[in-house]
């Protein structure tokens, strides 16, 4: 089991080591290449996994409900660990609600599961965006217009795989193809961003980044626990609902607190701690989803 779980997080973290050690070394400006995988690889990945063969939308609606329960239920509970410790609840929060579940939350899914985990994966990661773009941005700032929401590459992709997908059309098999030679680009490019992301970052608050690494994957644990008393989902999204609830902050979360000015610093440890507590946390929820 244990050399299992190395080789499937090895070459993971291999390429975000590998990220991070060129992000300290030239300090790359990967502004450019993070802009093209959100606008085109990402939504290209997402458009060939929703018009496969194994994409079912209606078998999937009760991981998305489950995915959107768990995002939720960890933002009440950091909202209530911020009055409790006096904290801004703005700044726990959104950390606690969105985790990585595009930069190591894809990857990890094909790596643990095989490439048919994508297309749940794939569900969870909408849900995750949708919430995030909506609703997180309007907690950083109520004045958030939610209409700009629909602008986004990620989200018209969705609206026209489920378009194709209803529709019952089959794509030419060399132009899926193409689409999903592009869309696997998006992969490997998040772990590498990640790694020079993280090179970036610094610690400036310690104690709240250790509480936030800690806190968002043991509380998203217990509510990964307890959906799957609820639900009766199949074998490999019950693994999935682990693995999800076991995820670190999303990097997003710096990039909008830095946006919104809601404590950039403290959100940045938050997200930096809690990405190398994975190391800890991974393993253990894959554990539990291959047991």
């Amino acid at each position: 089991m244990l050399l299992r779980i190395v080789a499937i997080l090895f070459p993971m973290f291999a390429i975000t080591a590998l990220g991070f050690w060129v992000g300290r070394r030239s300090r790359p400006d990967l502004s450019h290449a993070n802009q093209l995988n959100m606008d085109v690889f990402v939504p290209a990945l997402v458009f060939a996994a929703m018009v496969s063969k194994d994409f079912r939308l209606t078998e999937y609606l009760p991981l998305a409900g489950a995915a959107a329960f768990m995002m939720l239920g960890s933002g009440v509970v950091g909202w209530l660990a911020a009055k409790a410790l006096g904290m801004q609840p703005k700044t726990l929060v959104p950390p606690m609600m969105f985790n990585n579940c595009g930069n190591l939350g894809l990857p990890l899914a094909v790596l643990a599961f095989g490439e048919t985990a994508l297309a749940p994966a794939v569900v969870m990661f909408l849900v995750s965006n949708l919430l995030h773009f909506s609703f997180g941005a309007w907690l950083l700032d109520h004045r958030t217009r939610l209409l700009t929401l629909w602008r986004s590459p990620v989200i018209l992709a969705t609206l026209a795989g489920l378009a194709v997908g209803l529709a019952g059309v089959t794509v030419w098999p060399p132009l899926l193809m193409s689409v999903k030679m592009v869309g696997d680009i998006s992969i490997p490019l998040m772990l590498f961003a990640l790694g020079a992301r993280l090179a970036d970052s610094k610690i400036t608050a310690v104690g709240v980044g250790l509480l936030g690494a800690a806190l968002r994957p043991i509380v998203g644990l217990g509510l990964a626990w307890a959906v799957l008393q609820v639900l009766d989902l199949p074998a490999r999204e019950q693994a999935l609902v682990l693995v999800f609830g076991a995820l670190p902050p999303a990097v997003l979360n710096y990039m909008f607190a830095e946006r919104y000015q809601q404590e950039p610093d403290k959100v940045a440890s938050m997200v930096l701690i809690g990405n190398v507590a994975a190391v800890v946390f991974l393993p253990i929820a894959l554990a539990l989803a291959l047991d």
